[in-house]
Formats: C-alpha cells, sequence, structure tokens
C-alpha cells in the first residue's frame, strides 16, 4: 500500500516537472522510463509546447529507447504543425484632429444654430425682415433719419424660438465672411410686430439713433467658420435678432431679407 503510494507521488512529480518545462525527444524518453502510460505521453505531447526533432535520426533514437509507435507518431505531428502566428503588432491609435479644426456635430451648412440643454445644436429658423432706408423713411421719422440708416420690421410681437439665460448661438459664416459683418440687435415690440433701428454695414452715424438697438457681441472662434455667441443675463430679457450681413438692400430702397430671432422672457 505505501509503495503505491509513494510510486503515485512519483508520477505526479514527474509530470509537474515535465509541466514547467519545453518538452522536448529527452522529455518523452524520460517519461516512458518513468512509466507513464502511452495515452498519458501522447496527451501531454498535446498540451504542451514542445520542440522535438522529428528527423530520421531523432526518431530512430526514440524508438531505440523504448518510445512506442503511437508516441512517435504523437511527436511528429506535434513536430510538423506550423507555428502559430504572432498576433500582429497593433496599430497606434490615429491621433486626436487639432482642437478647433473639426465643425461640432450637428453644424453641417452655413447659417445660426442654437445649443439646447443636452448640448446638441439645433437649427435656426430665420424669419422674414421688412426694411426701409433712411432716404424713404426721412420725411415721416420722428428722430430725423439720414442716408444710411435702416428701419426693419418682423411680423409677429414674439419670435418662434423661446430660450432661457445663457443662450449659446453657432453662427456657420460663408466662405469670405467675417462674423465681424454680422448684427445683434435689441428687438422692440410694436402693436403685432418688432422692429429695429440700425445702419447699412461699412456706415457709421451716431445721431438719430441709428445704432439705438445694435448690441456689441464677442464671438469665439471653435472651428473653420464657425463661431460661438453667448447671450447672458446682463442684456435682460426680450427680443433679440441676428441680422446676417446682405439682409438688407442699398439705401432708398425697400426691401426684404432674413433674421435669426429670439425671445427670452427671464
Amino acid at each position: 500500500m505505501r509503495k503505491g503510494i509513494l510510486a503515485t507521488l512519483f508520477l505526479v512529480g514527474c509530470l509537474a516537472v515535465v509541466a514547467q518545462q519545453t518538452m522536448n525527444n529527452d522529455s518523452v524518453v524520460k517519461m516512458v522510463k518513468a512509466g507513464f502510460s502511452d495515452d498519458l505521453i501522447v496527451t501531454t505531447i498535446n498540451s504542451q509546447p514542445g520542440a522535438y526533432d522529428a528527423s530520421a535520426d531523432g526518431l530512430i533514437a526514440l524508438k531505440s529507447a523504448g518510445v512506442s509507435d503511437k508516441v512517435v507518431a504523437a511527436i511528429v505531428a506535434k513536430g510538423s504543425a506550423p507555428a502559430p502566428a504572432a498576433a500582429p503588432a497593433a496599430s497606434p491609435p490615429p491621433p486626436p484632429p487639432p482642437v478647433g479644426s473639426v465643425r461640432p456635430e450637428g453644424i453641417d451648412d452655413v447659417g445660426t444654430y442654437y445649443q439646447d440643454k443636452t448640448g446638441a445644436w439645433l437649427r435656426f429658423e430665420p424669419e422674414i425682415v421688412n426694411f426701409k432706408s433712411g432716404g424713404v423713411l426721412k420725411s415721416i421719422a420722428t428722430d430725423g433719419l439720414v442716408k444710411g440708416d435702416i428701419n426693419g420690421h418682423i411680423p409677429g410681437a414674439h419670435a418662434k424660438n423661446t430660450l432661457t439665460f445663457p443662450v449659446t448661438l453657432a453662427v456657420y459664416v460663408a466662405e469670405g465672411v467675417d462674423i465681424e459683418e454680422y448684427q445683434l440687435l435689441r428687438l422692440r415690440e410694436s402693436g403685432n410686430s418688432r422692429e429695429f433701428r440700425s445702419v447699412t454695414g461699412g456706415v457709421f452715424h451716431s445721431s438719430g439713433g441709428a445704432q439705438r438697438d445694435r448690441i456689441d457681441f464677442k464671438a469665439d472662434k471653435i472651428a473653420p467658420r464657425v463661431y460661438k455667441i453667448t447671450l447672458d443675463q446682463a442684456l435682460g430679457r426680450g427680443e433679440y435678432g441676428l441680422l446676417p450681413p446682405g439682409s438688407y438692400a442699398s439705401s432708398n430702397m425697400a426691401s426684404g431679407g432674413k433674421i435669426y430671432t429670439v425671445s427670452i422672457p427671464e
């Protein structure tokens, strides 16, 4: 009984030693001489990494050492199996694009956008604005409009877009257009419409209230031809409009154009 236990422990120890080493012809011969069965040796050959000499001389030496044909066949099969291909080296991830070089998602065409509470950019649909130039209005104006002034009239008392402070806008300008050519305007309610007074592009006139409704704004460039404008509580509640360049015709003419409007109730 004790001899059987010792023999078993010896076999287990041999297996542990074999498992820690790369199998080769000498390892197989040792296992055969230790009395392992052919099935166990074949299983070990198939499951463990090995470097076998399957040449004619190597096989003759195995046979001379008492290795069975079954075990020799397993060595031949293992030795002729192709080595596993090395895993291809992982390609490094592409570098991120430079900050400010890519337009934000949702801003895909020239126009004006606003950012909702989720951070998504949504397109502003413009409203129609009707203009009259200073030359047309001079005879009826109470504060003395002069050539170069424009008076804008938008149907409806309130904008279709209602937002709360802070209001974040993005303007995707056309090729060759500067953000400074846009005008941010305070719209004044007049019955069932909104009105503003400003000046045509490139004309500066301080008398007669010509610039009374223009608001200075800061625009931060966030992508090529895309600028962000933030309206904060310092402006106060009311109706506001962003007038793109080219919306009005030359002086002394009545015309129509577009304006991006927002109503801020509080």
